[in-house]
């Protein structure tokens, strides 16, 4: 079973010969390492590229640590290229570990016959360090874990069934490959544990880990709910009798962020067309590792289904915000009184935006109705579209409003740019 990754595989050759490092970025275990040295490598051989043309360095292989010296680096570099007129591509995998990295893949771009290809699975790689760090020379791929469009071509058969996994078990691809519910857990369990949180608790020198191991299940067990540092404090503080200062629980989701774990999506008025800083809502890479925080407890499909359908936007390239609409208006008592309505998820990537609302169910036209009514406030011409969960036919409103199944979306990666 081969994933075959198409959509980063297209942005590394439109990036190739291109001037700039091609940064590759993503939670761990999610396929940077098989992308870059197994399909670009089977790519470039397939279009003429040697193998003495490919330069490839594991850095995390201990055979390979004397290289994570500077020096040592460029040296061994520099011994394998030869100026013959054919281009060399040096692809470098989590390169992080490289003392002085980011001058050591500023040197490389100095020579005139190179292609360079790095990856990374920290804070380090994060676009803004990106801009800051490369001066420019930079140009980031994120890699997310498969989406279920992925993972079903991958896997084929009966697309409910895959469904059902995929949702229990997310889109990392060595979980997709393995044959048991059981090793899946196993699996999940394990790498949470003995990678994505000591690399967090190991990488910031945590005094606290016990306290980020309990901030983790908070975040995992609210996703899709608007919170905010202090809120989460005042859980802690509640529940459990533990003091854990805002200004702590704001730096270790900092760090959950910058493993790329978790993401955060801002509040945005839609009207005002403004971001509002007093609550936001936080999303997990991977559905599968939430699940195996939470121990497989919490499996309730609306909320998963909202975190995969902002998973699947955001690894379609968009960003995304919770959208907030204010509306006026009289209570029964004839009182003026304001009242905001959420839109789950506001949509951006110029010159497209689609303002988009996850419905696990609509069984009655009143629901229907509720779920509508953030869309039809807003007064403007951009897409608006209505998901459930449900297996339906793509229905169009004369108000403009599409609704669409939840596997049509998830496999339809035109649907927001057409209309």
């Amino acid at each position: 079973m081969i994933f075959e990754r198409k959509k980063y595989l297209g942005e590394l050759i439109a990036g190739r010969g291109n001037g700039l490092v091609k940064i590759i970025t993503g939670v761990r275990r999610c396929g940077k390492s098989f992308l870059l040295f197994d399909i670009w490598h089977n790519w470039l051989l397939e279009h003429g590229v040697t193998d003495s043309h490919i330069i490839e360095i594991q850095l995390d292989d201990f055979r390979n640590r004397r290289l994570r010296k500077p020096d040592a680096l460029l040296d061994y570099i520099d011994s394998k290229v030869v100026d013959d007129g054919n281009p060399y591509y040096i692809v470098l995998d989590e390169v992080q570990l490289v003392e002085e990295f980011v001058e050591v893949i500023l040197s490389l771009t100095h020579m005139r016959n190179v292609d360079v290809y790095v990856s990374g699975s920290n804070s380090r790689f994060l676009s803004s360090d990106v801009v800051t760090e490369f001066r420019g020379r930079g140009d980031e791929i994120r890699i997310w874990p498969l989406t279920f469009d992925e993972y079903f071509s991958g896997i084929g058969g009966d697309i409910r069934k895959a469904w059902l996994d995929y949702y229990t078990f997310g889109g990392l691809p060595q979980v997709a490959l393995l044959e048991t519910e059981e090793k899946k857990t196993d699996y999940l369990r394990g790498l949470y544990e003995t990678t994505y949180l000591r690399d967090v608790i190991e990488r910031n020198h945590l005094r606290n880990p016990e306290g980020m191991k309990e901030l983790v299940r908070v975040i995992a067990s609210g996703i899709g709910s608007s919170t905010n540092p202090t809120r989460i404090a005042n859980t802690f503080q509640s529940a459990q009798g533990v003091t854990i200062k805002r200004d702590t629980i704001k730096q270790y989701i900092d760090y959950l962020k910058d493993s790329f774990l978790i993401e955060e999506a801002l509040r945005y008025d839609v009207k005002g067309r403004k971001y509002i800083g007093t609550e936001t809502k936080y999303y997990f890479a991977d559905i599968g590792i939430r699940a195996a925080i939470l121990n497989y407890r919490q499996q309730e499909e609306t909320h998963i289904m909202e975190n995969i359908i902002y998973n699947e936007l955001r690894s379609r390239g968009y960003n995304v915000d919770v959208g907030l609409v204010e509306l006026g208006g009289k209570d029964e008592n004839g009182k003026f009184v304001r009242k905001q309505l959420e839109v789950d998820f506001v949509v951006n990537r110029p010159p497209y935006r689609v303002y988009i609302q996850s419905a696990f169910h609509m069984p009655t036209l009143e629901k229907e109705q509720q779920e509508r009514r953030p869309l039809l406030s807003i007064n403007d011409h951009f897409r608006k579209i209505v998901i459930v969960g449900d297996d339906i036919h793509r229905k169009e409103d004369e108000l403009g409003v599409l609704t669409v199944g939840l596997l049509d979306f998830l496999t339809d990666k035109k649907i927001l740019e057409q209309g």
